[in-house]
């Protein structure tokens, strides 16, 4: 599936961090960056995760909650989020069910050998629950300001 934007977010609820569900319908009437990764504690992943959380504040101060997501465990990002400091949501979805349905579950390939996996892709969603941007293929370097700009000029 592809997200186009202007359309509804598709809905979620997925076990997250601090030991909380987080749902779409919770986050309705802030934004939302929703930020798709493939696995914690790999190097493009932590620079992921400290790039948006060196912006912590500043996200904050445009109403707008980060949200990391990935088919690890509730366990990994645990550990992950200690190690590294991280103070806001991480959620797993360890089933694929919201990775596929985002889009971000889909065959990768490494040295020739083709796997599925998740393609690091980012989502910004307003206030109503609408797709106002997608991110796709990110590549990390000065990608968590970007995502800010465009959040603060929802």
């Amino acid at each position: 599936m592809s997200l186009s934007i202007g359309t509804k977010a598709p809905p979620f609820s997925l076990p997250a961090t601090d030991g909380r569900e987080i749902s779409l319908d919770d986050l309705k009437g802030r934004k939302v960056v929703l930020y798709f990764y493939p696995k914690d504690n790999t190097s493009g992943c932590t620079l992921e995760a400290q790039n948006f959380q060196a912006l912590r504040k500043d996200f904050a101060a445009a109403d707008t909650e980060i949200v990391g997501i990935s088919p690890d465990s509730l366990k990994s990002h645990d550990k992950f989020r200690a190690k590294y400091g991280l103070d806001f949501a991480l959620a797993s979805d360890e089933a694929r069910t919201m990775l596929e349905t985002y889009g971000v579950w889909t065959q990768k390939s490494m040295f020739g050998h083709k796997y599925m996996g998740v393609e690091r892709t980012t989502v910004l969603i307003d206030r109503e629950g609408n797709v106002a941007r997608v991110w796709n293929k990110v590549k990390v370097p000065g990608h968590a300001e970007e995502v800010l700009g465009a959040a603060r000029d929802l």
